[in-house]
């Protein structure tokens, strides 16, 4: 027969009593505290943040602030800065590639130009012989047959000669000079009095896929970008058979360059690009990067970031943020910059 102990009894009953009941609803709501302290708040588009990403809220504020960058001046502050503007000017710019060119001395090109003048007179002078022997046949005058057979030969010596000083020449000065055949023409005698220099010029295999280029860009080599010259008239010259590619002649004037110097050229490849440029007074540096200053209105400049990868002569050519006819600051840009940061110190 088994025996129960009557402390089972007696422990089940404990369990069940009005006093078990509290402790499980203290316990129920401790646990309900907890589950609330570990929940995060949303934001107010009802989600949460993910972690390491900017806010709207946050990027419009960065954007504004980015907006707002510039100072604001009173007139008497702007005259006492020396602040002045200039209206941002529209140009096309063209991508280019490099080459290098020689300025050629005038000396080579004065004696083709001696050969080709003295080669016309002796056959002028030959031709004229010719036609006064042929004009005495059958007068009193005539010479024999001998004399006017020699200056026949000679006519056709001296013309044979002429021809051969034009294609040296042209081997010299290329097939189609921007001068006629005459040895007095005006462009080939200042060529030859070193007045106007001649510069040969040759591009890597390759780097120019069209015809003879509208104009290049020269300058010494070392120079500031979009310093230099511009040279109109080009054409095709001999290969240079030091050099693989494609070579030209250009015509530089008013130009320090000296005679045998080598210059650094440029020539322009695909499609003109329409935009405006900053002068490079206007330029002014900070971070690292490139800004000019822009009166949006009277007595407030706004900076502007430039991109500035593509100089040409007259400054920086861009097609963003700056616009044709904005007031672009060109003298105490720096000076803004200073105030600005508010430092009072001169910008990098």
């Amino acid at each position: 027969m088994h025996n129960f102990i009557p402390i089972a009894r007696s422990t089940r009953e404990t369990w069940s009593g009005p006093w078990m009941r509290r402790g499980v609803s203290v316990v129920l709501a401790a646990g309900c505290l907890l589950l609330g302290a570990c929940h995060k708040t949303p934001t107010a588009g009802g989600k949460e943040d993910a972690p390491g990403k900017q806010s709207a809220a946050a990027k419009e504020v960065a954007a504004d602030k980015e907006k707002a960058e510039g100072v604001t001046l009173t007139p008497e502050q702007v005259e006492k800065l020396g602040v002045s503007t200039q209206a941002a000017l529209v140009i096309d710019y063209s991508e280019e590639t490099a080459g290098f060119g020689v300025v050629v001395s005038h000396d080579t090109i004065a004696q083709a130009a001696a050969e080709l003048a003295t080669a016309k007179a002796t056959e002028r002078l030959s031709r004229s012989t010719l036609s006064r022997t042929k004009k005495l046949d059958g007068t009193p005058g005539a010479m024999s047959a001998d004399v006017e057979e020699n200056a026949a030969q000679k006519a056709e010596v001296d013309a044979a000669a002429l021809v051969l000083t034009q294609q040296r020449l042209s081997s010299t000065l290329g097939m189609k000079p921007p001068w006629k055949s005459n040895e007095k023409d005006a462009i080939l005698q200042e060529l030859a009095g070193g007045k106007i220099k001649l510069v040969r010029v040759t591009f890597p295999l390759g780097a120019l896929s069209g015809g003879t280029p509208a104009s290049l860009r020269a300058a010494h080599i070392g120079a500031k970008q979009g310093t230099g010259w511009k040279l109109d008239v080009v054409w095709d010259a001999p290969a240079d058979a030091s050099v693989p590619g494609r070579s030209f002649f250009a015509l530089l004037k008013s130009s320090d360059a000296g005679e045998g110097e080598r210059l650094q050229v440029w020539a322009p490849i695909g499609e003109p690009t329409s935009g405006v440029v900053i002068p490079v007074a206007a330029a002014v540096m900070s971070e690292a990067k490139y800004w000019c200053y822009v009166e949006k209105k009277p007595g407030t400049f706004e900076r502007v970031e430039i991109d500035t990868t593509k100089p040409t002569p007259d400054g920086y050519f861009v097609t963003e943020r700056v616009t044709a006819g904005d007031k672009v600051v060109t003298t105490a840009a720096g000076q803004l910059l200073a105030k600005e940061s508010a430092s009072g110190a001169e910008p990098d």
